[in-house]
C-alpha cells in the first residue's frame, strides 16, 4: 500500500519513508517545491551562500544533480531517476536533522563565480571581498595589477585562487596556520590548475613568511568575538572554531596583522582585512586610525583598507 503526502497529522513529510516520497515526487520542479517547504518548516539558518528556503532548495537540488545555476528552465519538468530522487531526499534530510551547512553536504561552494572544494576543515567561502576580486582590485591598483599577493588566513584558498584567476599576471601565496586547511587549499590549487603561480605556506600570521613582501595583503582572519561566538546558529558550529573565534573582542589576530603587516608590504602596497561585526571593536581600539571602510553592491560589511603609508604613520598605535 502506498503512503501519500496528504497525511495531515504532521506538517513535515520528512518522517515518511523514501519510497513514499519517491512515489509522489517525480520532476525537478516537484523537488524544488518539496525541499523549499521542508526547509521553511525546519526554520533553518541561511548564511553560507543563500538567503532563503527557496534559494537553499535551488542550490541543493541543482548541486545534487550537478546542474549549473543558469540551467535551461525546461529542465524543471524533466523526470528524475530514482537514484537522483534518493540523493535529493537524503541531502534534504541531513540538512534539516544535522544543521550542516549545504556546501559541506555538497563538498563545494562558489566564490567570485568559481567552484571550490570545501569541508569541515575550512570556513565556507562567503566574503564580500569577492566583489573586489571581480573588479581586479582596481580601486587600489588602477594602472597595473598587483604583482605579488598574499592571502593571509587563507582557509580553502578561495580569495587567493580567485585573485590569480582574475589577474593572470600575479603570483599568490596562500598562508594559514592550519595544516588541515592548507590540505584543502592545495586541492583547490590542483582543481584550478594554478600551481605555477600559487603556493601554500604554513604560517602563524606572518611567522613563516619572513623576508617576503607583497603588493597586496588580503585577509579574512578569525574575527568573531566571544559574545557572537556563543550565540551563533547551529550551522556555524560545524565550521572550524580556529577560523572563527579570536578573543573577547574578536581582534586577537587582527591586532597582529596590523602590527606586522608593514614589514611584508612594498612601499606602495595595501592591506585589506575583513572583520565583519567586529568593525565596532576596531574603531574603538584604534580611534585615531583613518580606516577606509568599504561598501559592497551585494551586501556585506566590516572590510577595511589601509595603505603601507598609513600603517607607517600609525605604527605606534599598533605596537
Amino acid at each position: 500500500m502506498t503512503t501519500h503526502l496528504s497525511d495531515e497529522s504532521s506538517p513535515s513529510t520528512l518522517s515518511l519513508p523514501d519510497t513514499a516520497l519517491i512515489s509522489d515526487l517525480y520532476t525537478l520542479r516537484d523537488y524544488l517545491r518539496w525541499v523549499s517547504s521542508e526547509f521553511y518548516l525546519a526554520g533553518l539558518h541561511y548564511g553560507h551562500g543563500t538567503q532563503s528556503p527557496w534559494d537553499e532548495a535551488v542550490a541543493l537540488c541543482l548541486g545534487a544533480l550537478h546542474l549549473p545555476w543558469n540551467v535551461d528552465p525546461a529542465v524543471l519538468d524533466a523526470r528524475l531517476l530514482p537514484v537522483e530522487r534518493e540523493r535529493i531526499i537524503r541531502l534534504a534530510r541531513e540538512r534539516v536533522t544535522t544543521r550542516r551547512p549545504l556546501p559541506y553536504l555538497l563538498g563545494e561552494a562558489f566564490f567570485a563565480g568559481y567552484p571550490f572544494n570545501v569541508d569541515e576543515r575550512v570556513l565556507i567561502p562567503r566574503s564580500p571581498i569577492a566583489e573586489l576580486i571581480e573588479d581586479g582590485f582596481a580601486a587600489w591598483f588602477p594602472e597595473e595589477p598587483p604583482a605579488r599577493v598574499l592571502d593571509l588566513c587563507t582557509g580553502s584558498g578561495c580569495i587567493g585562487i580567485a585573485t590569480v584567476l582574475v589577474l593572470p599576471t600575479c603570483e599568490v601565496a596562500l598562508a594559514d596556520i592550519s595544516q588541515d586547511a592548507l590540505a584543502v587549499a592545495r586541492q583547490n590549487i590542483t582543481r584550478h590548475d594554478v600551481g605555477d603561480r600559487v603556493r601554500a605556506v604554513e604560517s602563524d600570521v606572518f611567522n613563516g613568511l619572513e623576508g617576503q613582501r607583497f603588493d597586496l595583503i588580503v585577509s579574512n582572519p578569525p574575527y568573531v568575538d566571544e559574545r557572537d561566538l556563543a550565540t551563533m546558529p547551529a550551522e556555524f558550529r560545524h565550521e572550524p572554531s580556529l577560523a572563527l573565534g579570536a578573543g573577547s573582542d574578536g581582534l586577537d589576530i587582527v591586532r597582529r596583522i596590523l602590527r606586522e603587516a608593514r614589514e611584508h608590504l612594498t612601499s606602495e602596497g595595501w592591506l585589506i582585512v575583513e572583520v565583519g561585526n567586529s568593525d565596532r571593536h576596531v574603531e574603538a581600539a584604534f580611534p585615531e586610525v583613518p580606516f577606509i571602510w568599504l561598501e559592497f553592491e551585494r551586501g556585506g560589511q566590516g572590510v577595511f583598507a589601509l595603505s603601507a603609508a598609513e600603517l607607517d604613520a600609525h605604527a605606534a598605535s599598533f605596537a
